[in-house]
């Protein structure tokens, strides 16, 4: 057993709670109850990096889809708290991107009703804004609706270094 701290932020928690994935076509994502336990992350990051001296992976997972692909906090800002922090998404066929700048816009992908995977796969449906995480989002973030392509565009201009980092790290083919 670990004394690691696998507690979600609330606001997550609240989103993921609200029904999203569960009520909503088009989605393939499962959130966590809690943030995956950093061993499993570790094989998880030397798996995906074919690496097995990878060493600590710079995330706390908070879910994934399908086929194994994890949506996560990019701890790229050690000294910031977990909900500045950058989200990532992380595909088991090696794709990646950032999907938004901080917990605030990864709210408002999901009151858009955009999933992560949606942000590296492409959005294929017409999604709608889902009012209960509209709600959310606007109690959590004091700030009004981000579209989704306002939200990945200003994550990816931000944090163009993800790139750089996996790459250094990305799966062989």
């Amino acid at each position: 057993m670990t004394d690691e701290d696998l507690t979600l932020p609330a606001a997550l928690v609240e989103a993921h709670t609200a029904g999203f994935f569960h009520e909503h076509s088009g989605h393939d994502f499962d959130p966590y109850d809690t943030f995956m336990w950093s061993g499993e992350m570790m094989e998880w990051w030397q798996n995906w990096t074919n690496d097995p001296m990878a060493g600590a992976p710079p995330l706390r997972a908070f879910g994934q889809d399908g086929t194994g692909g994890l949506a996560a906090f990019w701890l790229r800002n050690p000294g910031d708290p977990l909900d500045r922090q950058p989200v990532v998404f992380l595909g088991s066929e090696g794709e990646y991107t950032v999907i938004a700048r901080d917990l605030g816009d990864y709210l408002w992908l999901l009151a858009n009703g955009v999933g992560p995977l949606e942000t590296v796969d492409g959005i294929e449906r017409v999604p709608e804004p889902i009012a209960a995480l509209t709600t959310i989002a606007q109690r959590h973030t004091a700030s009004a609706r981000r579209s989704t392509a306002e939200v990945i565009t200003a994550a990816q201009a931000q944090f163009p270094a993800f790139e750089a980092l996996l790459n250094a790290h990305a799966p062989a083919e």
